[in-house]
């Protein structure tokens, strides 16, 4: 007999079976990919009657996808993009589930100046010295496109951006030497061989995502969708998240 947590509480509920058939699919954003790879190796021993695939891709077609009405069991996403999910009708209302957040790193090549991004002041200096700079098309590049505006330089900047495509990692370009200031969610940053990861941005202007986790409308095992995400919220996962770079939500 499995262990079924209540969403939002760590109580347990031992009258429901996991049976060796149940298998959930999930989507989500290239941000959380390593992190629920591992999320679902603990849910594995935590819950063996359960097997759970998750597809990770660019955040936007990820979204596009369950808006088509292809049939997920779960969706991970930033949370903004989840609520939009919810008032389209395709996934759950009331089963947001809200597993962590991530922080904008700033990253250069490896063996290349480090610039000084600890104020404001000094990461729009460096923005404005760099010779290329590369964010992504998921949440945190949205941000920092609306930061570059509020600063007045996004007209002046712009020939400069590289914009990586949907489920590229902004920090394999920043290896490759095609961007020379690179932006993009820590855990995404991390463990990407030949850069250097800078910092984060300035508290001032730094950008945190919180990703969470839903109940697709298509999904095919509710309750043990809900056990899932129920589970990826409790205490048991805060060592996982933080080793990828997040705070437990």
């Amino acid at each position: 007999m499995g262990q079924l947590y209540r969403a939002g509480h760590n109580d347990c509920i031992n009258d429901w079976i996991l049976t060796m058939t149940t298998t959930l699919h999930l989507i989500s954003s290239m941000a959380t990919k390593p992190l629920l790879a591992d999320l679902v190796k603990l849910y594995a021993a935590h819950a063996p009657g359960v097997d759970v695939h998750v597809e990770s891709v660019g955040g936007v077609d990820a979204a596009k996808r369950v808006e088509a009405g292809e049939p997920f069991d779960g969706v991970v996403l930033a949370s903004n993009a989840i609520d939009k999910l919810i008032a389209g009708g395709h996934v759950l209302p009331g089963s947001r589930a809200d597993l962590v957040h991530s922080d904008v790193a700033v990253a250069v090549p490896a063996g290349t100046p480090v610039p000084d991004i600890s104020t404001e002041a000094a990461l729009k200096a460096a923005i404005l010295a760099t010779p290329t700079l590369g964010y992504s098309t998921g949440p945190s590049g949205v941000q920092l496109a609306k930061q570059f505006d509020t600063w007045g330089i996004a007209e002046q900047i712009a020939p400069r951006i590289v914009q990586a495509k949907p489920g590229v990692p902004v920090g394999s370009l920043v290896a490759k030497g095609e961007v020379a200031l690179g932006f993009q969610q820590r855990s995404e940053m991390l463990g990407v061989q030949g850069i250097t990861i800078v910092g984060s941005l300035p508290k001032a202007v730094e950008i945190i995502t919180t990703f969470s986790g839903s109940v697709a409308r298509t999904c095919s095992h509710p309750e043990a969708m809900r056990a899932l995400l129920a589970f990826w919220q409790s205490s048991a996962c805060d060592a996982l998240k933080r080793q990828h770079g997040m705070d437990p939500a």
